[in-house]
């Protein structure tokens, strides 16, 4: 996800995705900054796919 607003100088990028750890636990992995730099990341780990999922759809509202 995107958002650009030149009027007031915002270009952020979102990135969300769940990957399978090798450890069989899930990982939520956000990304986010300002595009043309490497951002922020943020990883939380859940036991489940389940509550990673849930966890994801709430980020979602949020960004």
């Amino acid at each position: 996800m995107h958002r650009i607003d030149p009027e007031q100088g915002i270009r952020r990028f979102y990135s969300l995705m769940i990957e399978r750890h090798l450890f069989g636990t899930m990982r939520l992995v956000l990304n986010w900054g300002r595009i043309g730099t490497n951002g922020q990341e943020l990883v939380e780990i859940f036991l489940d796919d389940l509550a990673a999922g849930e966890a994801l759809e709430g980020a979602v509202k949020l960004a």
